[in-house]
């Protein structure tokens, strides 16, 4: 059988020892005789479950002892409108990078006015806005730190008057982050920590003081810091999962290793996508992101795409079809993506360039 390499964009590739201690608790979980899946999420088991997994996310991230961290089902788009929904009293600002960045606008003007500060659209969400004035006035500004569909990233933490408040969905652990320039920082955990269905936050105790609304109960991200995501059946699988993925984390060098492993995989990619003349990148050199590889075939080779893309897929290569929105081809590679795939496709795109360039 012709080796598998893993680059969907999500739900993602894990690491292997990560599936294994998860297929096992699946059977037995902790030796109880009893499957994760079927346990009850309030016993002395998965209360220890709750507590690595907090202790393993403060210190991989150099969380601050004033900053809180929970976990709720759903996904990223959930957190669109809770956000909104708990701080936007007045007037929030928005820097608009792609797709996800839109929809968390759309849902944060159900709840009041919507300054959109910057935005990448006039080139096709290509490059990150840089350099724009932050209104002192906003009740909190958001980014969107990793945009998967196109490809672009920030790569240092902005400095902001405002509380900042980020989706780090698509890169959370991949990079070294200052967690004290962010009120609050959430994601889906499909990407880099877990399977689909679980959100994590990591939210500044004082910004439970700024919720500006009676809100439903499981709207409020009071209801969850103070019952310690355990006000109701929390996704019990996924955070288990997510530990397993923070102890692996912890295990090779923890943030700054995986860093520097994923720089050394992306400019690989890079660099045979900038020699290559059968390819081109998408966005601009220093907007790139880590996690999400985006690129076309070059001008004059674009009738080519569908046989690249069947040549690699034939050599193993799964999940690299660009976003439908933008065509091309997305090498997503997140941490647990071992450097020998993106070896193994850059081969793959050297082979197919020896009997196509003309």
């Amino acid at each position: 059988m012709i080796k598998k390499h893993n680059f969907n964009a999500g739900p993602s590739i894990l690491p292997d020892v990560v599936i294994r201690n998860a297929a096992e608790a699946i059977l037995d979980f902790n030796g109880s005789g009893l499957s994760l899946l079927s346990i009850s999420h309030r016993t002395k088991d998965f209360d220890a479950v709750m507590a690595e997994a907090d202790a393993l996310f403060r210190e991989l991230l150099h969380v601050p002892d004033n900053y809180k961290i929970f976990y709720v089902g759903g996904g990223a788009s959930t957190m669109f409108y809770e956000v909104a929904a708990n701080f936007l009293g007045r007037k929030a600002g928005y820097v608009n990078t792609g797709v996800w960045s839109k929809k968390a606008i759309k849902e944060a003007k159900r709840y009041g006015e919507v300054e959109v500060l910057a935005t990448s659209e006039d080139r096709d969400f290509t490059y990150i806005p840089k350099g724009f004035a932050i209104p002192e006035d906003l009740d909190y500004l958001h980014i969107t730190s990793n945009n998967t569909i196109y490809g672009t990233e920030y790569h240092e933490d902005i400095d902001s008057p405002v509380p900042l408040i980020a989706d780090m969905s698509s890169d959370i652990l991949s990079r070294p982050v200052d967690v004290s320039k962010y009120a609050m920082i959430y994601g889906g955990a499909q990407k880099n920590l877990a399977p689909a269905g679980a959100v994590f936050a990591i939210i500044r105790e004082d910004m439970l003081d700024r919720i500006v609304r009676d809100l439903p109960t499981m709207a409020s991200f009071r209801t969850h810091v103070e019952n310690n995501s355990m006000f109701n059946t929390p996704p019990v699988f996924p955070i288990y999962v997510l530990k397993e993925t923070l102890k692996w984390l912890k295990s090779i060098g923890g943030v700054e290793e995986i860093h520097r492993r994923n720089v050394e995989k992306a400019q690989l990619l890079y660099d045979e996508i900038d020699r290559n003349p059968l390819f081109r990148g998408t966005v601009v050199k220093e907007d790139r992101s880590l996690m999400n590889i985006c690129f076309v075939m070059a001008e004059g080779y674009e009738e080519l795409a569908p046989e690249f893309m069947a040549y690699a897929t034939e050599r193993g290569m799964v999940g690299i079809k660009g976003h439908r929105l933008v065509g091309g081809f997305r090498a997503s590679c997140y941490n647990a993506l071992p450097k020998e795939s993106v070896e193994a496709l850059v081969a793959c795109m050297q082979e197919f360039a020896k009997s196509h360039v003309k």
